[in-house]
């Protein structure tokens, strides 16, 4: 495997979110989200039922891999640094320090990335999926590295859709 894919929601519809993922040949997307549902009908594709039935008309497959996602307190500590900045969570541009220095000890150091490697075997091209269109304001970036270490990928290519007209 040559490269680790990653993907966001925000900023961008339906048709440039799967256009992108066909684009980049991937075969296998993981959902690393703690919640599957995004609010606004305009990400209505990026819900679980709906997202995994397109992904299926596209022959990619879907795992949902909760482990990997923050959970509510890792959450609540973001969105805090986020109110505390003046900023909307859809306009963060980087992760909170605390964030990641919690999210690397609780969540990446002790999961079993061999593990999820064997389960990926069969596949070229797997899609780390989140909300954020940037991926430094995601935890996918913090994941990505430890993918494509455990995979022997060499290189990281974040998928950028194309931004929604106003």
């Amino acid at each position: 495997m040559s490269e680790v894919l990653t993907i966001g929601v925000y900023g961008s519809g339906g048709a440039a979110f799967f256009a992108a993922l066909e684009a980049a040949g991937a075969d296998v997307l993981l959902d690393i989200r703690t919640r599957r549902a995004v609010r606004g009908t305009h990400y209505s594709y990026a819900n679980a039922k709906r997202l995994i039935a397109e992904l299926g008309r596209r022959e990619i497959a879907y795992r949902h891999i909760i482990d990997l996602a923050p959970g509510r307190e890792l959450l609540a500590l973001q969105h805090a640094v986020d109110e505390h900045e003046g900023r909307a969570y859809s306009a963060r541009t980087e992760l909170a320090k605390d964030y990641v220095r919690r999210y690397v000890r609780e969540v990446l150091d002790p999961f079993d990335f061999a593990e999820l490697a064997r389960e990926l075997a069969g596949y070229r091209a797997p899609v780390l999926m989140c909300i954020e269109r940037i991926p430094a304001a995601c935890h996918r970036s913090l994941v990505a590295p430890r993918l494509a270490q455990a995979l022997h990928a060499r290189e990281i290519v974040d998928l950028i859709p194309t931004a929604m007209s106003s």
